[in-house]
């Protein structure tokens, strides 16, 4: 089985970041926590769209088409 085809750990990173408490963060520390985690998003969202290209690629190459 590929890595990719292997169930998710559901205590992952994000989901640790989710249930950790802000409340000792400063006002200033949380903006730059805000903007690295934006940051963060825009770069798995275009690993997303890398990912959805490459497939629509090898799809298109390996379809079957109908005589």
């Amino acid at each position: 089985m590929d890595d990719d085809d292997r169930p998710r750990v559901k205590d992952d990173a994000a989901a640790r970041l989710a249930s950790e408490s802000l409340d000792p963060y400063s006002q200033d520390e949380l903006a730059e926590r805000i903007a690295r985690l934006e940051a963060e998003i825009a770069r798995v969202e275009a690993h997303r769209i890398k990912a959805a290209a490459h497939r629509q690629a090898a799809d298109a190459l390996f379809r079957r088409t109908t005589p």
